[in-house]
């Protein structure tokens, strides 16, 4: 079986609909995910506020979100679904990676108990 494709969300609507779906804390991130219903695609955003940090700080933890979410959603997400990661403020860009997995893992879990 091959792993779903993930695709990215762009358009404002889709976040905003993510965020009316369940979502999910953990130390490294915030993750909001909603059941569109339609699609084999595992589709993914990623944000994170100016309360992150400066440019560059932000631009570090989304970096280390997308790379963590190509790693684990194709295998731990499901398929028709839109997640949004969140990122969080001295965890996400300073977390060990591993650990920011385990986050990811964690999370996807207890959205889909």
């Amino acid at each position: 079986m091959t792993a779903p494709a993930l695709e990215t969300l762009l358009k404002r609507s889709d976040f905003l609909a993510c965020a009316r779906g369940k979502r999910q804390g953990t130390k490294g991130m915030m993750v909001q995910a909603l059941n569109r219903g339609e699609g084999e695609a595992i589709r993914v955003g990623f944000t994170c506020s100016r309360k992150v940090g400066n440019a560059v700080a932000r631009n570090r933890a989304k970096r280390r979100l997308r790379e963590v979410a190509r790693l684990v959603l194709p295998h731990h997400g499901r398929p028709g679904w839109d997640y949004v990661l969140i990122g969080s403020r001295d965890n996400t860009a300073e977390r060990d990676f591993a650990a920011l997995q385990d986050d990811l893992r964690q999370a996807l879990r207890k959205l889909h108990g």
